[in-house]
């Protein structure tokens, strides 16, 4: 055979090959890179999306750290208020409960000082009597004198 033939044949060989993959295994192999490259690039972008996300979570985050804290700041504020609060009412109740406490204990000194009083002036006026039948040597009768005792207790 010739060289030429043979280079020919071998030319209009390689002409049908590159038609029958350029026709053939040329497109899905550049559908395939073009869907890789889509899928890549999807990824890059849910990539970034998710990163700007991450972003906006650590803001809530944090804006909601700080709205608890300060919720936290005004319950411990208003436990303090409270605790002075109680304080105080336990206080004013001591006073209260203080100052009935002496007045009680007052009206039962008065009572006390006036039972004594009545003691004593039963014994003075006993005495008196006593003590005005031996001056007049002779016996005072405490019932048939009892006003003329009174008047004496009373000046008593």
């Amino acid at each position: 055979m010739n060289i030429n033939a043979t280079l020919i044949l071998q030319s209009i060989a390689m002409m049908i090959f590159v038609w029958f993959c350029m026709k053939f295994i040329w497109p899905p192999l550049l559908k395939a890179l073009d869907e890789r490259r889509e899928r890549i690039a999807e990824g890059l972008a849910a990539s970034d999306k998710a990163e700007k996300e991450l972003e906006a979570a650590k803001l809530t985050v944090e804006a909601q750290i700080r709205e608890a804290r300060d919720k936290a700041g005004e319950i411990v504020d208003q436990a303090n208020q409270r605790h002075t609060q109680i304080v105080d009412q336990a206080k004013e109740d001591a006073i209260s409960e203080r100052k009935r406490q002496v007045s009680a204990a007052e009206a039962d000194i008065a009572q006390a000082a006036n039972q004594a009083r009545e003691e004593l002036r039963a014994t003075v006026a006993s005495l008196a009597v006593l003590g005005a039948s031996q001056i007049l040597e002779k016996e005072v009768d405490a019932d048939t004198h009892r006003d003329l005792l009174d008047k004496l207790i009373a000046e008593i």
